[in-house]
């Protein structure tokens, strides 16, 4: 079993390869709520890989079980993968409840099992599970946790699900997978054959900006249960800002292009995802009037 330290480099290690939007706005955490965030993300992303790219000879549904299993021993104390050893002292210094971790795994799990959501209440699920969950997750490393932050968070990561979900429309497709809610599809009679072979259609013009629009809706609901914060508790969270800036940015290109999704995916480069880091970094750290 690796150390506390060798399994922190190799939270630290994967999560600099990964390339996540959400790299960016770690740099600007305190080194010890940093690693925290390095080691949540690791968590997830080998979780998601369970279920996404299992190892060879491997079956998901077991993969995912080993996982719980471990998820127990972390919280128990006695952790043999180097993403738990890890995770098991950030979340006794911070208080993570388990049961977060818990509902996570139940959605990636339900990948297993679900290629398609019939209503928008249907995806809701999933996206609190594999994301809002998340949200919550990161307020204990953040170091604020009341009703309103969670609030926050719940409908930001509604907010970022559904945008990587408008996102990777094309490649999901293509997958096997239509996260997209069947009635609105029907809604705008843009049927699914013509979204499994990349059509664009006045149809899907419409069906997009319904959606997209669907999207910036939460991240409204966040940002004014932002503003309704105190000053202390939304320096807090800029982190989860920063990730804000640039999914927001993320969705407003794939406005601006016309909702070309089905072909290549829609990205900021590293550079900008930076830029948008700095600026949201910068501007928390100017004087305000509000309390």
């Amino acid at each position: 079993m690796m150390t506390p330290a060798e399994a922190q480099t190799y939270c630290t290690t994967l999560t600099k390869k990964s390339g996540s939007n959400f790299y960016y706005s770690f740099l600007f955490l305190p080194k010890a709520r940093r690693e925290a965030m390095y080691t949540v993300y690791a968590f997830c992303k080998e979780v998601d890989n369970a279920v996404d790219e299992p190892p060879s000879g491997s079956h998901p549904q077991e993969e995912l079980a080993r996982w719980r299993r471990e998820l127990a021993a972390a919280y128990d104390g006695t952790p043999t993968f180097p993403v738990t050893v890890s995770l098991a002292r950030h979340v006794r210094e911070l208080s993570i409840p388990q049961a977060y971790f818990e509902e996570l795994i139940k959605g990636v799990e339900m990948d297993l099992t679900t290629t398609r959501y019939a209503t928008f209440d249907q995806l809701s699920l999933y996206c609190y599970r594999v994301a809002s969950v998340v949200g919550l997750i990161c307020l204990h490393v953040f170091g604020t946790t009341s009703p309103r932050a969670q609030d926050y968070a719940v409908n930001l990561g509604m907010a970022f699900q559904l945008t990587n979900i408008l996102r990777d429309l094309g490649n999901d497709a293509e997958c096997g997978r239509v996260y997209v809610p069947q009635e609105d599809l029907a809604r705008f009679a843009y049927r699914e054959e013509d979204l499994l072979h990349r059509r664009y259609k006045p149809e899907f013009t419409e069906f997009m900006r319904f959606e997209v629009g669907r999207a910036k809706e939460f991240y409204a609901k966040a940002a004014r249960a932002l503003d309704s914060l105190p000053r202390a508790e939304r320096r807090a969270l800029t982190v989860a800002e920063i990730m804000r800036g640039v999914y927001s940015r993320i969705l407003h290109r794939i406005e601006q292009s016309g909702y070309r999704v089905l072909g290549d995916r829609v990205t900021l480069t590293p550079s900008h995802r930076l830029a948008v880091a700095a600026g949201v970094w910068l501007r928390s750290r100017l004087p305000s009037s509000t309390p």
